[in-house]
C-alpha cells in the first residue's frame, strides 16, 4: 500500500520510528507547523493507516487536565504492514514450509535458536536488572529495528515498560506466537528477572509492551538517557 504523498510518508515514519503522538509532537519532530501536518494526518486516517486516541496505546494514564485532551496519533497495523517488504513474505513461507515438514517442534526449535541470537545481541545484565541496562537494551533492539523505548510504568518506582513501536516479523509473529514467546523469554534471560509481556504488536495491539522489575535506586538515570535518546531520534527524524 502507497502511503498518501510524501508529507504522510515522513509522519507515518515517525510514527513507527519514534512512537505514537499528538500533532504538536510530530510537528516538532519533522520541523513542520501544525497547519502543515492536518491535511497528511487526515489523509492517514481516512486511509487507515493512522488511529487517533485520547491517549498513547501504552504507558501510565495522562493526568487529568482541564479542557478536551490533545489526540494522540498512533500507526494501525496495516500502517506498519505499508512499511514491510517482501523479506518479511519470505520469512512467512519458509516458517510455513517448517510447520508443514517439521511440525511444531521445528517452530520452536527455530523460535529458540532466534531467541538465543538475541539474548547475545543484547548481552547479560550481570544479574542486575537497572533502568541503565533496560535502556540499553533499547537502544541495541533499536538498532535491531524495533524502534524501542523505555517508560516508568508505576508509581511505585519498581518496573519499567519496554515499548517496542516496530516488529521486523510482526506477520510470522502473528502466525506462530512462539517467536513472540521466545523473545519474551530472551529478555528475561538476559535482564536475569521475570518479565512480563502486556501486549504485542504480532495479535494487533499498538506497540509490543513488557514490564521488567528494576533495582528502583537506579530509576532516575532512565529519565536522563530517554530525554537524550528522544532528542536524537526527533533529530533524525527531522533529517
Amino acid at each position: 500500500m502507497k502511503f498518501p504523498g510524501e508529507a504522510a510518508e515522513r509522519i507515518a515514519r515517525s510514527l513507527l520510528d519514534v512512537g505514537p503522538g499528538t500533532a504538536s509532537d510530530l510537528a516538532e519532530r519533522l520541523g513542520l507547523t501544525a497547519t502543515a501536518i492536518r491535511r497528511p494526518l487526515a489523509a492517514l486516517i481516512e486511509s487507515q493507516l493512522v488511529v487517533s486516541s485520547d491517549r498513547a496505546p501504552y504507558g501510565p494514564a495522562p493526568a487529568p487536565r482541564r479542557g478536551r485532551p490533545s489526540q494522540v496519533f498512533s500507526l494501525t497495523q496495516a500502517g506498519r504492514s505499508a512499511f514491510s517488504d517482501a523479506t518479511e513474505d519470505l520469512a512467512l513461507e519458509l516458517l510455513r514450509f517448517v510447520e508443514r515438514t517439521q511440525g511444531r517442534t521445528g517452530i520452536e526449535a527455530f523460535a529458540a535458536e532466534r531467541a538465543n541470537r538475541l539474548v547475545q545481541l543484547i548481552g547479560p545484565a550481570n544479574g542486575v536488572s537497572s533502568a541503565a541496562s533496560v535502556q540499553l537494551m533499547a537502544e541495541t533492539l533499536t538498532t535491531a529495528g524495533y524502534a524501542a523505548s523505555v517508560d516508568i510504568a508505576g508509581d511505585d518506582a519498581k518496573t519499567v515498560q519496554l515499548c517496542q513501536h516496530a516488529c521486523p516479523v510482526s506477520e510470522a509473529a502473528g502466525e506462530f506466537p512462539a517467536l513472540c514467546e521466545a523473545e519474551t523469554a530472551a529478555l528475561g534471560q538476559a535482564l536475569g528477572v521475570h518479565v512480563t509481556r502486556l501486549a504485542t504488536i504480532a495479535h494487533g495491539d499498538g506497540v509490543c509492551t513488557t514490564v521488567i522489575p528494576i533495582d528502583a535506586r537506579r530509576l532516575a538515570n532512565v529519565a536522563q538517557t530517554t530525554n537524550i535518546l528522544q532528542t536524537n531520534s526527533n533529530r533524525r527524524a527531522m533529517a
